[in-house]
């Protein structure tokens, strides 16, 4: 990344899931428990490659998030099980998915001494852009802390170029001016490559 490219940036857009908050080592866990409920229909590794086909097939009518995971945690329990799983558990893998809605989103190390160093500059907007259910992705950012440092917060179902180009609108800046940081290539990353944003992993 060349200085002079740094010397354009007029805003900082964060992924929020796994960037601002851990998220991941929950679903995790989760899904770990998750296989312990349904062991009497296969082994763990099994269930959970089964359950990682139902989410891709969701993915286009349900999008991501924590509703999207349950209902695709309840389809894939009657489908491993062959429609032999009890009320009860159906029940339990409800609460195991609601669970995930009420995490407190703590703030990773460094995340608001980082933020609170960008806002004291006043020399960049900052954003959050992530993709999610829109009640749950704001529930997390409130009770994470953080909303008070961002501008403009965009939750979208994909980070499409066409939601980029909507975010850099709503940030009066052109996507050269406009860094995105994130932890995931394909969605944070690779797709800016094409808006020539610069990019940080």
């Amino acid at each position: 990344m060349s200085m002079e490219k740094l010397k354009n940036i007029k805003a900082i857009a964060f992924d929020a899931d796994d960037t601002l908050w851990a998220l991941q080592n929950y679903f995790e866990d989760v899904e770990h428990e998750y296989c312990e409920l349904l062991a009497e229909y296969g082994k763990e590794k099994d269930i959970s490659a089964a359950l990682f086909e139902t989410e891709s097939k969701n993915m286009a009518d349900l999008g991501y998030g924590c509703k999207a995971f349950t209902i695709s945690l309840v389809e894939n329990a009657v489908k491993v099980s062959h429609g032999k799983v009890e009320a009860n558990v159906i029940a339990q893998i409800v609460d195991l998915g609601k669970s995930l809605l009420h995490l407190d989103a703590k703030p990773l190390e460094g995340v608001e001494k980082t933020l609170a160093c960008f806002r004291e500059m006043k020399k960049y907007k900052l954003a959050v852009f992530t993709k999610g259910e829109l009640m749950d992705q704001e529930n997390k950012l409130w009770r994470s802390g953080l909303q008070r440092y961002f501008d403009v917060v965009t939750i979208v179902s994909d980070k499409t170029p066409k939601a980029y180009h909507r975010l850099c609108r709503e940030l009066d800046v052109t996507p050269d001016e406009l860094v995105m940081v994130g932890n995931s290539f394909k969605s944070d990353i690779a797709r800016e490559c094409k808006l020539n944003c610069v990019k940080l992993q």
